[in-house]
């Protein structure tokens, strides 16, 4: 009576859901207040004016305006600048 026994699924075959971060409205386009701007872990991207940082570090709009993003000392910045007409 020699046979194999039904395979099983292997171990450690698994993956997780991708997340989906990144930057979400690029400089130099249009956000609406409460639009996310970029989705991240930890700060890598710091929140200047017209932006908001939600406690899992999404940054999103105050005001509507326009993105910029801008470095300083070392650090990355972004923020919403008021239109202008």
């Amino acid at each position: 009576m020699a046979h194999v026994k039904a395979g099983g699924v292997a171990k450690g075959n698994k993956d997780s859901q991708s997340k989906r971060l990144g930057v979400k409205v690029y400089g130099g386009q249009q956000a609406k207040p409460g639009s996310i701007i970029i989705r991240q872990r930890g700060t890598r991207v710091w929140p200047g004016n017209g932006v908001g940082l939600g406690k899992d570090h999404t940054i999103f709009a105050i005001s509507q305006g326009v993105v910029q993003f801008s470095t300083k000392r070392g650090k990355q910045y972004v923020s919403v600048l008021p239109l202008t007409n």
